[in-house]
């Protein structure tokens, strides 16, 4: 069955039949489908997150058929967690790399489109918990359970997703306020049409990011950033 870009049936079958020592091919397996139907739409939030849900359901079915999954349950879901937050964190770099070269053209991040954009990236950890929370929501105890430890041992830990959405905030409004300094002039109409299309904008980017690494998804090890540090960010970008 094909939801939200996902072929749930074969990620399905690939969680209902997966050893222990697959861990590191399920987490790669859900980062590709993942990054693949992100690819296949406007980046836009609510498009991210139909297909985090989408996902998620899929493998919570395979893991609950799977024979071994009654001791190894939640260290299957822990690696499909890992796969969407790599897939998630190539989508907030290709927002940076999108807004970078808007601001590089003369817009400013006050413009509505980008504004808006600013705030989705700073959103994308919170959807991600809670996008997974709600797909499992009426779910058997062992499943209930195993996801419920996995999203308590992420909060804790922190997300690639969050400390790379921390970063580009960050490195964003330092731009902006260094234009500012500069007192560099808006051109919005040679950027008026992209912002306009902005999702569409950031697909296309991450297209190329993808295409450029020979389609390899890059899983990041356990993000350097603690989720504390956000708060200092998201302050600023409401300036």
């Amino acid at each position: 069955m094909i939801k939200a870009g996902i072929d749930q049936d074969a990620l399905i079958d690939m969680f209902a039949e997966a050893s222990a020592k697959q861990g590191d091919k399920l987490r790669k397996a859900v980062a590709d489908a993942t990054l693949k139907a992100l690819q296949g739409r406007e980046l836009t939030l609510d498009n991210v997150r139909k297909v985090v849900r989408s996902v998620t359901q899929a493998a919570s079915a395979g893991a609950e058929k799977n024979p071994a999954s009654a001791v190894d349950m939640e260290a299957m879901l822990r690696k499909a967690f890992d796969g969407m937050d790599a897939a998630l964190l190539q989508a907030v770099q290709a927002n940076h790399k999108a807004m970078q070269q808007l601001m590089d053209r003369g817009a400013d991040l006050r413009e509505t489109q980008l504004k808006a954009a600013l705030d989705g990236v700073e959103k994308m950890e919170d959807m991600l918990f809670s996008t997974v929370g709600k797909a499992v929501q009426g779910a058997g105890a062992p499943l209930q359970g195993a996801w419920d430890q996995v999203l308590k041992a992420m909060k804790m830990e922190g997300t690639a997703t969050g400390a790379g959405a921390t970063q580009t905030v960050e490195q964003l409004m330092a731009q902006a306020q260094d234009a500012l300094r500069k007192g560099r002039a808006t051109s919005l109409r040679a950027t008026q049409a992209l912002m306009d299309s902005y999702a569409a904008m950031v697909s296309g980017v991450l297209i190329g990011m993808t295409e450029g690494l020979g389609g390899a998804v890059a899983v990041p090890d356990k993000p350097k950033a603690a989720p504390a540090k956000a708060a200092p960010a998201k302050s600023r970008a409401r300036r």
